[in-house]
């Protein structure tokens, strides 16, 4: 997949490789995923309201997938650059905004232009796509929030994932999560969290034994959003506090007895469930004062206005679900040539 378009431009979108032809595809398979992404729907999120329909330029003919490149298009419809302004001398701190420029001695300001996450709507449309791969196989995709502000889920009720604002399985935790948006709201901060992805139906064998292992894949490709700055496979850092008695997956005829390898040993799929926890880190676009400097090295204060998430959670989450069925769609088709 590559993807293109900045936050301000007339559109953004997607180039798909490699699909395999055949596969039913309309506009309308991409759009449940594209609606929990979408700006302007939660309350603690962007004002920003963009429809994000997308279009299909190529790659389908009679609704069915030619295995020609598939081309993906979605306009920017509510577009204020004016709010940003003020920003095209001095560096947001936490933003790509001083390292686009040390890199390439131009950026575009407006609403961070290519570093923006207004970016991943395209990504969500092509993991769609991706799913539609992984249904052929069975494999299942579930994404959530697990923690939110230090408020943690305690219990999964998948059916109740998406019946609160947050994409959070405890409704238990809803309300404290609730609460802790609205006090730091207050405050003129954001907040980071957690995402869990949960893979299901996964067989056996994908990956690569060294380079391309696949815990090593999703790692990247998760990474690869940009306020994602960790990821956890199976039990994760919890893993160097325990004894190895106490880390291994015992086998059985039936399976494993545990999942602390979160479904993959040796960088290759083990057949259990796969299991990622992404670390999201708070919005950088805060209503705070902060301590930057100009395109002269100057020093500045810099008070964030226009308009931003508190957290990046939950419209994240669809994100982090697209880079994981990119990258699972990519090892299967990969297995089909040796196996």
């Amino acid at each position: 997949m590559t993807t293109w378009g900045e936050s301000h431009g007339p559109a953004l979108g997607a180039v798909i490789d490699g699909c395999p032809p055949r596969l039913p595809l309309a506009a309308s398979d991409l759009e449940s995923e594209l609606a929990r992404r979408r700006p302007g729907v939660q309350s603690h999120a962007s004002s920003r309201r963009e429809p994000d329909q997308v279009e299909i330029l190529a790659g389908v003919f009679e609704g069915l997938t030619t295995g020609a490149p598939i081309s993906l298009i979605i306009y920017n419809r509510d577009v204020r650059s004016r709010d940003y302004d003020e920003l095209k001398l001095v560096f947001r701190p936490g933003h790509g905004d001083f390292t686009y420029q040390a890199k390439y001695g131009i950026r575009d300001h407006r609403g961070g232009g290519r570093a923006s996450a207004r970016e991943t709507a395209a990504r969500v449309a092509a993991g769609a796509v991706a799913q539609k791969v992984l249904d052929r196989e069975g494999i299942q995709v579930l994404a959530y929030t697990l923690e939110l502000g230090g408020v943690r889920a305690r219990q999964v009720n998948e059916n109740r994932i998406w019946d609160n604002s947050f994409g959070c399985p405890d409704p238990e935790a809803v309300a404290a999560m609730e609460a802790r948006v609205q006090e730091v709201r207050a405050q003129g901060d954001s907040l980071g969290g957690i995402v869990q992805v949960r893979v299901r139906g996964c067989p056996p064998g994908l990956g690569e034994p060294v380079f391309d292992k696949l815990d090593a894949a999703l790692a990247g490709a998760v990474m690869s959003v940009g306020a994602v700055k960790g990821v956890e496979i199976g039990a994760g850092f919890a893993a160097a506090r325990r004894l190895g008695s106490e880390n291994n997956d015992p086998l059985a005829p039936g399976g494993f007895a545990s999942n602390n390898a979160g479904g993959i040993l040796a960088g290759i799929s083990n057949g259990e469930e796969i299991i990622v926890n992404a670390a999201v880190k708070p919005i950088p676009s805060i209503a705070r004062e902060q301590q930057t400097i100009d395109l002269e090295g100057r020093p500045r204060l810099l008070k964030i206005k226009g308009r931003h998430d508190i957290s990046a959670i939950p419209r994240i989450i669809p994100v982090i679900a697209a880079m994981v069925r990119l990258t699972l769609a990519d090892f299967l088709l990969r297995q089909r040539t040796i196996a």
